[in-house]
C-alpha cells in the first residue's frame, strides 16, 4: 500500500494548529507567544481515504473525534525520558540495600 494515502481504520497522526500566535497568553516569553501552539493526535482515520497533507478526521484511543492534516501512516512511538542521569542509576540499589539489610 502507498505510505502516503491511508484509508479509513488506518492508525494516522495528525497536525493541529490549536492557536495561532496572537491568540495565545500575554504573559508568555516572547520566543514562546510568537510561534503558534501545536499539536500532533494519533488516531484511527474516519475519512474514507486521505493523503499526506489532507485534512482528516480521527478516532484517538480514548474516543474524541480530532480534525485535523494528515502528517503520517501507521506512526510509530518515539518518546523517551531524557539523557540518563549517572547519580540517579545508583538510587535503587542504594534503596534496597538500606532496606533490605544494607549498612546503617
Amino acid at each position: 500500500m502507498d505510505e502516503k494515502r491511508a484509508v479509513k481504520g488506518d492508525w494516522v497522526r495528525l497536525h493541529i494548529v490549536a492557536m495561532e500566535p496572537a491568540e495565545r497568553a500575554e504573559h508568555l516569553p516572547e520566543d514562546t507567544k510568537n510561534v503558534p501552539l501545536e499539536m500532533w493526535v494519533k488516531g484511527f482515520l474516519q475519512n474514507e481515504t486521505a493523503e499526506i497533507g489532507d485534512e482528516a478526521q480521527v478516532m484517538t484511543r480514548t474516543g474524541r473525534l480530532v480534525c485535523g492534516i494528515l502528517t503520517e501512516r501507521n506512526p510509530g512511538y518515539t518518546h523517551s525520558f531524557g539523557d540518563t542521569v549517572p547519580e540517579l542509576l545508583q538510587i535503587g540499589p542504594q534503596v534496597r540495600s538500606i532496606v533490605f539489610g544494607g549498612e546503617q
